[in-house]
């Protein structure tokens, strides 16, 4: 055991209480400062999350607000989870800080690309969705409108709509690092995942079904990158296994014979 596990090991419970009341204080600040920082912005991000829907309103058609507070509390809203979004890195790297000292050192090399690779792939998924499933999403709803119905979406429910849609891609985008860590961890083998595309393939439509509107558009936007993700996920978890089995062939040629 090295030293700095067990000087955390022996680190008294109240001590852990605290250490972990510091950094979730410095998350609360992190996440208002960013706010506060951003509120001045509050409607100009709202118009720029809403602009993929207000491209598709028919001509002369706008956005409703049908809440009396809505015109404030929507963009309020917004800009609150867009500072918690932006301040993943930060966010994440508390919770880092705080769980590193108990960790070994082979698993703190492998947790901090991981951790970069997360954000990263959550920010990617945010990304796809609003430039790629959006515009699609939007001109299909907009071309199926019957006759004789204005189409003028309220922007409360239009928020709830797409946060929900953001976090789904990114929820979905985290595929590969899921199956690299069954891989690493030695949970399943990459043969097993292999084995387990046809399955896969069908969980990734279901979840597009259940996550995304009932239209097979975005159903498939959502499904075909998590099927990518998947595989990308399985290719470095194969990589993992290669790099694996020599280490282990050493380890097992250190071992003295057993005497019959």
């Amino acid at each position: 055991m090295s030293h700095s596990q067990h000087t955390d090991n022996s680190m008294p419970l109240i001590a852990h209480l605290t250490e972990l009341r510091t950094r979730l204080l410095r998350i609360v600040v992190t996440v208002l400062v960013v706010f506060a920082a951003l509120f001045y912005f509050s409607q100009d991000i709202y118009a720029l999350v809403a602009a993929p829907l207000r491209a598709y309103l028919p001509e002369g058609a706008t956005m409703i607000a049908t809440g009396v507070a809505s015109p404030f509390l929507t963009p309020f809203k917004l800009t609150m989870v867009v500072a918690l979004f932006l301040s993943m890195p930060i966010i994440l790297y508390q919770i880092w800080s705080f769980i590193a000292p108990g960790l070994y050192k082979h698993e703190k090399r492998i947790a901090v690309p991981l951790m970069v690779c997360s954000v990263a792939l959550f920010y990617a998924g945010m990304a796809f969705a609003y430039f790629v499933v959006f515009p699609i999403m939007f001109g299909f709803f907009a071309s199926v409108t019957p006759e004789g119905v204005e189409m003028m979406t309220d922007i409360g429910q239009y928020l709830d709509f797409v946060l929900t849609l953001f976090f789904a891609f990114g929820v979905a985008f985290q595929i590969p690092i899921a199956t690299f860590l069954l891989a690493w961890i030695g949970i399943v083998d990459v043969t097993t995942l292999r084995k387990s595309r046809p399955y896969v393939i069908v969980g990734c439509f279901l979840v597009g079904m259940l996550l995304t509107p009932p239209d097979v558009f975005s159903q498939t936007l959502l499904a075909l990158p998590m099927w990518f993700l998947y595989e990308i996920g399985v290719i470095f978890g194969g990589l993992v296994e290669k790099k694996r089995r020599p280490e282990d062939a050493s380890s097992d040629e250190q071992q003295p014979p057993v005497q019959p």
